[in-house]
């Protein structure tokens, strides 16, 4: 970053000011998600934003290292107290945010201290998998979806706020201040809404946003999950986004869906290559591929996507999780469901096994990577599955804990090169550390430990 660059960044932050002046902002969030998938932030007050964006706000590399509970990890190449980045605010995704009064948000890139993007930084790692997308003459769209349980607060055990059925309209009549606080939020932040209901565990829901972009997507998981959590807060309740809140029953994904792109003359939004095509369930070849090449990797994509001990308690069988390395058309215990939609511009993969303690970014540019890598290859699908994998011998399962899914990631080139070789060690490195850390812990304590650190 050369000093012009940074001279545009101040005065672009400087003529916004007055207008967040004008609407009551006093001090701005800036936001990046580690490794293990916690929202970390750094935070400056409304005048200090010029001098942010164009040099930056320090922050120690140490976070690369941090696993769920702040324990801080000795890496190959993290964990280190030498060293500092600073933190570069994203002015295209500032948001006022509408739960916290006062506040602004903007996810923030970190930089080095000499203006270069930094090797490790997970923001960067999508956007430059998006632009290797890009080259290769296609975009994406990506959402994600979000659920959470809403709890009792002053208590660190979960007692669900909310006693209305599964899906039931009695949960939302409990809760309908909240539900109403909550979305109003979302649309005040310029975030579009498609669906939001009760999910199927106690005091559970879920929200699912427009596709975007791939880091806008991921920008916007960031934001909506902040907002869930304030106006839970303000609501005197607290939320959880943990893949096993309690040992029983189900667990909170965070199912990606997306869709592959390419521009055609003549048309303004281009054309879905998940419909219209001449493969099975109106598939291109193209997406075909894409796809296969993600269900390739899914065992890799399983320390990325579903990252912490906890999330092998949820990814079982028959709790549609998405346990099982198999596609089909909507069906909903396979780990890759494609959905045809209602039109064309709908039709979209849903990758089922991820969930909420993932780091967001990481989980669209290692996704990206896995699906180019079958379109370089020519991948082509199995057949698909239209039962329950569990009654189909021989269907394979994905890792059933956090060490097998770190054994395939480690032996994925793809995944790997994607990342880098320091990067991905440090990937290892910190999913090793939780793996120590629950060592011998029951099902219960870890469900207990991560209950509210995500």
């Amino acid at each position: 970053m050369d000093t012009s660059q940074r001279e545009a960044r101040y005065a672009r932050a400087s003529e916004i000011i007055g207008e967040l002046q004008d609407r009551d902002v006093i001090v701005v969030a800036l936001t990046w998600v580690d490794n293990s998938g916690v929202t970390r932030v750094k935070s400056v007050p409304l005048a200090e934003l010029p001098n942010a964006v164009a040099w930056g706000v320090g922050a120690s590399p140490v976070f690369d290292a941090f696993l769920l509970d702040d324990t801080i990890i000795s890496g190959r190449f993290a964990g280190s107290p030498v060293g500092d980045l600073r933190l570069h605010p994203d002015l295209d995704r500032l948001t006022v945010l509408a739960g916290q009064p006062g506040w602004a948000w903007a996810p923030a890139d970190r930089y080095d201290q000499q203006g270069q993007p930094y090797a490790a930084d997970q923001r960067g790692l999508a956007r430059t998998v998006t632009g290797r997308l890009a080259e290769a003459g296609y975009t994406a769209r990506m959402a994600f979806e979000i659920e959470w349980v809403v709890g009792q607060a002053g208590t660190d055990e979960f007692v669900p706020a909310a006693s209305g059925p599964a899906y039931g309209h009695t949960r939302q009549v409990e809760l309908s201040d909240y539900c109403a606080d909550l979305l109003a939020a979302l649309a005040e932040q310029d975030v579009r809404v498609v669906q939001f209901h009760p999910e199927y565990g106690a005091g559970q829901f879920e929200v699912s946003t427009i596709a975007l972009d791939p880091v806008g997507a991921a920008d916007t998981v960031v934001l909506v999950r902040e907002t869930i959590r304030a106006i839970t807060s303000r609501h005197g309740m607290r939320a959880s986004f943990s893949p096993k809140v309690v040992t029983e029953g189900v667990g909170n994904g965070g199912h990606l869906h997306l869709s592959l792109w390419r521009d055609a003359p003549g048309e303004v939004e281009g054309t879905n290559l998940f419909a219209g095509g001449t493969g099975i369930f109106g598939l291109t070849p193209e997406a075909e591929s894409f796809t296969a090449g993600v269900l390739d990797h899914l065992p890799a994509l399983c320390a990325i996507g579903s990252p912490s001990v906890a999330s092998y308690l949820r990814l079982v069988p028959s709790h549609w999780a998405g346990a099982f390395a198999a596609w089909g058309l909507e069906n909903r215990e396979t780990a890759l469901r494609l959905v045809t939609g209602s039109r064309p511009a709908a039709a979209n993969l849903e990758v089922k096994s991820f969930d909420l303690s993932a780091n967001p970014y990481l989980v669209v540019a290692a996704t990206l990577a896995a699906g180019l890598a079958g379109i370089a290859d020519g991948a082509t699908l199995p057949e698909p599955l239209d039962v329950d994998p569990v009654s189909r011998s021989g269907t394979r399962r994905l890792p059933t804990s956090l060490d097998e899914a770190v054994a395939a990631f480690e032996a994925d080139q793809v995944l790997t090169d994607t990342f880098g070789a320091e990067f991905a060690a440090t990937i290892v490195d910190v999913r090793r550390g939780e793996i120590a850390r629950f060592a011998e812990v029951s099902a219960r304590e870890i469900a207990a430990v991560t209950r509210w650190r995500h």
